[in-house]
Parts: C-alpha cells; sequence; structure tokens
C-alpha cells in the first residue's frame, strides 16, 4: 500500500474528524472510501456522458435500431 500527504482545509479536516468519530472508523478509511465512491461516481458521469453523446451519432442511432429489430423479431418467433 502507497503512502500519500497532503494538505487538506481546516474545516474540511474538522468535519472529516466528526464524522470519523460518528462512524468509529480510522480518518484514513474514510477518506479511503469516500475517494473510492468518487471515483466511481467520476466514472459513471464519464459513462453518462458518452452515452448521452451517442444520441446525436447517426451510425449509433442505426446500429441501435437494427438491434431492436433483431431483438424484436426474436421475441416473434419464439412467441410462435
Amino acid at each position: 500500500m502507497a503512502t500519500i500527504t497532503t494538505s487538506l482545509p481546516d474545516k474540511l479536516i474538522e468535519r472529516l474528524t466528526e464524522q470519523a468519530k460518528a462512524l468509529a472508523l480510522p480518518k484514513n478509511k474514510l477518506i479511503e472510501h469516500a475517494l473510492d465512491l468518487y471515483l466511481e461516481h467520476l466514472k459513471r458521469a464519464a459513462y453518462i456522458k458518452s452515452y448521452k453523446g451517442s444520441e446525436e451519432d447517426g451510425d449509433i442511432l442505426k446500429i441501435a435500431e437494427e438491434g431492436i429489430e433483431d431483438y424484436l423479431k426474436q421475441l416473434e418467433d419464439e412467441a410462435g
């Protein structure tokens, strides 16, 4: 495990300390969990942004429509 050193505003340290006490967690574990959640949030936000951008891409829209047509045909074939 790597070690990092950083500076944080006093108010943030106070909030961190209070929350760590309330959760009975070491501050480093609370920071680790918070950072993990935040990075996952950024990853999801990037995915959503790329997905929303594809709605204007004609090629992507055509592929999606063809996929839906194939899926509906498959459902009809299975329903017999």
